[in-house]
């Protein structure tokens, strides 16, 4: 098993383009090395990036090194009412685990927390859905891509939602 680092949280730069400009930014928190697992958070896309191959292959990046260094559950949160986050979370192969609810209070008011996750046994499947997503023959001469990304992970999801 690789090396776990032992920090509580890790924040990235996400590049994008030709300029190599920073246009986002992803977290892991939650990082628990004795359970083997840890969270990815805080993901912020200017809109250059947002919906873009790029956008996808950083979340997939981030999930990729996650799985490498030997951590087994990799999880995403997000408010129950971001129907994006949400979205891409499933998109990106993880599957819906519940809705905690009143989890935090956020500006005054009750927030219930949406869980998604994938875990060890679920990586190869996932690895291989998003790369052949993000393979080039994906895409047409304009960019537009052939085949959606949650067409080939929602087969394997464990549960919707």
């Amino acid at each position: 098993m690789a090396t776990i680092p032992l920090r509580s949280f890790q924040f990235y730069a996400i590049r994008a383009g030709v300029n190599g400009r920073a246009c986002g930014l992803a977290c892991y928190l939650r990082i628990a090395p004795t359970a083997g697992s840890l969270e990815v958070a805080h993901v912020a896309f200017a809109p250059e990036l947002q919906r873009t191959p790029a956008a996808t292959e950083a979340l997939f990046l981030l999930m990729q090194r996650a799985f490498a260094l030997g951590y087994r559950r990799y999880e995403w949160r997000c408010n129950a009412l971001n129907a994006p986050s949400r979205a891409a979370a499933q998109r990106m192969g993880l599957s819906f685990e519940g809705v905690f609810r009143q989890a935090t209070v956020v500006k005054g008011h009750n927030r219930d927390t949406a869980w998604y996750a994938a875990i060890e046994l679920e990586w190869p499947q996932i690895e291989a859905a998003v790369t052949r997503w993000l393979d080039p023959a994906n895409f047409d001469a304009a960019g537009r891509q052939l085949v959606r990304l949650a067409t080939l992970t929602e087969p394997f999801l464990y549960r919707k939602g």
